[in-house]
């Protein structure tokens, strides 16, 4: 299920780069940029320690990447501003699955 869902949020944000860079408004482009930057690198690290064994982690990955992105595509899109104070709950989200990968390596 980790591997579908990285999937789709992999192509989630492939679409949002493609329509930031070539159809939204500036402060909108920069928005779908953003999370689509930091969606991708966390598709891509879900699959990757997931085939490490860190399962916790990669759903972290795959949670705080479609919120944080979540929101700043939903703004970008017409959505109420006050998502923005949602955005940082994905991204404490991607901070915890870095820190639980990380302390899975010390304890080995």
């Amino acid at each position: 299920m980790i591997v579908v869902l990285a999937g789709l949020s992999g192509a989630m944000a492939v679409a949002a780069g493609a329509f930031g860079a070539h159809g939204a408004q500036a402060q909108a482009a920069e928005w779908l940029r953003t999370g689509g930057m930091y969606q991708l690198i966390h598709a891509v690290a879900a699959v990757a320690v997931l085939h490490l064994g860190a399962r916790m982690p990669a759903w972290l990955f795959l949670a705080g990447g479609l919120v944080f992105a979540g929101t700043l595509y939903a703004m970008a899109l017409g959505g109420p501003r006050w998502l923005g104070a949602v955005t940082p709950i994905g991204g404490t989200l991607l901070i915890v699955g870095w820190l639980w990968l990380g302390w899975s390596g010390v304890r080995g």
